[in-house]
C-alpha cells in the first residue's frame, strides 16, 4: 500500500514538473528564434556572450546598450530589434490579459503560515521582495528556509524550481539547509545540488554574477534568486558623500537587472538589506533606524518587509510597503528546521 502511495506521489511530482515546463514555454522566447527571422547565428552568439538569452531580455535593453556589444553595429542592432518585435508583443495589452498573465505568478511558502498569510500566500515570483532589519532579525534564516521551500512541488506551496544564491556577507551555511530539508521531507543532498551559490567580493563582481545567471536560467527552471545582502558591497566600495551619486547610480543599474531577471524568467527575487541609524529621526520615533540604499532601493523593491527581534527566538515581520498588501504584522519563530509559526 505504502509503495503504491509512494509511486503515486512520484508520478505527481513528475506531473507537476511537466506542467511547469509547458507553462514555461509561453513565458519567454529563446533568442535562437531570431535565426528564423534572418539574423546571423554569429550575432546571436555575441548577444549570448553579453548575457542576453531571450527575446524578452533583448527588449529590456536600450539600443545604445546593444551597440556597446563588441561586433554589433547600429544597423545590425536595428535589424535584431525589428526581428525581436515580431516574436514578442511589447505593446499594450488589456487589463484582462494582464490578469491572465498574473496567473503565472507562483507564491512560495516561507515555512510559517502566519507569515504566508501576511504576504498573501508567500514570496511571489516576478517581483522583488526586500527584507531589512538589524543583524539577528531573521533575514538570512528566511533565505535559507526559502532555499528549501522553493524546491517543494507547487501543490505543497513550493516553486518546483532551482535556487540561485549570491552571498556578499559570507553567511550562507550549507549545513543549515540539511535540517530544513529534513523537516519538509526532502533529500538534503538533492536540495543542495539544486542550489547554485556564489560569493561576491566587490559590487562589480556582484553585477557580473547577475549577468551570468541569464544563461543558467534560460536552460533550467529556476524559481528563486537570493541576494544577501544587496547593499553591503556598495557600502564598502563607495565611501563618503563625494561618491554617493555614483554609488546610487550603480546600485540602480544592478536593481534594474534584478527586476528584469524576475520578470523575464518568472523568478522570485528575495534580497536582504541593512539598516542605517537615522539621528535626524527625532525624539518621538521609538526606533530611529531606516533601510539603507535610499530612494533608489525603495522604488526598486516591490514588497518591503521590516524584520525586528521579538522575545526569545521570536521575530516580527511588518509589511513596510507593498502594492497589494495591507500594512500588518506577523510573528514567526526561528527553529532548527528554519522559519516556523511562533509557539506561545
Amino acid at each position: 500500500m505504502i509503495a503504491t502511495l509512494k509511486a503515486e506521489e512520484q508520478n505527481q511530482l513528475q506531473l507537476v514538473e511537466r506542467e511547469d515546463i509547458d507553462d514555461e514555454e509561453d513565458l519567454f522566447e529563446a533568442i535562437d528564434k531570431l535565426i528564423a527571422q534572418g539574423i546571423n547565428a554569429g550575432d546571436i552568439k555575441k548577444l549570448q556572450d553579453a548575457g542576453i538569452y531571450t527575446c524578452n531580455g533583448l527588449m529590456m535593453h536600450t539600443k545604445k546598450n546593444l551597440t556597446g556589444i563588441k561586433g554589433l553595429s547600429e544597423a545590425k542592432v536595428e535589424k535584431i530589434c525589428e526581428a525581436a518585435e515580431k516574436i514578442v508583443n511589447y505593446g499594450y495589452i488589456t487589463g484582462s490579459d494582464a490578469l491572465i498573465r498574473r496567473k503565472s505568478v507562483i507564491r512560495i511558502t516561507t515555512g510559517s503560515q502566519a507569515l504566508d498569510e501576511l504576504l498573501g500566500g508567500g514570496i511571489e515570483t516576478m517581483s522583488i521582495t526586500e527584507a531589512f532589519g538589524e543583524f539577528r532579525s531573521g533575514k538570512t534564516q528566511l533565505a535559507h528556509t526559502l532555499c528549501v521551500c522553493t524546491q517543494l512541488p507547487t501543490n505543497m506551496k513550493g516553486g518546483n524550481g532551482k535556487v540561485a544564491y549570491i552571498d556578499t556577507e559570507g553567511t550562507f551555511r550549507p549545513d543549515r539547509i540539511v535540517p530544513i530539508a529534513e523537516r519538509f521531507g526532502l533529500d538534503p543532498g538533492a536540495v543542495l545540488d539544486n542550489i547554485i551559490y556564489a560569493r561576491a567580493y566587490t559590487y562589480e563582481h556582484q553585477h557580473n554574477l547577475l549577468l551570468g545567471l541569464a544563461a543558467k536560467m534560460s536552460e533550467e527552471p529556476f524559481r528563486l534568486l537570493i541576494v544577501d545582502s544587496v547593499i553591503a558591497l556598495f557600502r564598502v566600495d563607495f565611501t563618503g558623500r563625494g561618491e554617493l551619486a555614483d554609488r546610487q547610480q550603480k546600485l540602480a543599474q544592478m536593481l534594474s537587472r534584478l527586476t528584469k531577471i524576475a520578470e523575464e524568467f518568472n523568478v522570485a527575487v528575495y534580497m536582504t538589506n541593512q539598516v542605517i541609524a537615522d539621528p535626524g529621526g527625532g525624539v518621538f520615533i521609538s526606533d530611529p533606524k531606516k533601510p539603507a540604499g535610499g530612494h533608489v532601493l525603495a522604488h526598486a523593491a516591490t514588497i518591503r518587509l521590516m524584520f525586528r527581534k521579538g522575545k526569545g527566538e521570536q521575530r516580527v515581520c511588518k509589511v513596510y510597503d507593498a502594492p497589494n498588501l495591507p500594512e500588518a504584522e506577523a510573528v514567526f519563530q526561528i527553529t532548527a528546521g528554519g522559519i516556523a509559526d511562533a509557539k506561545d
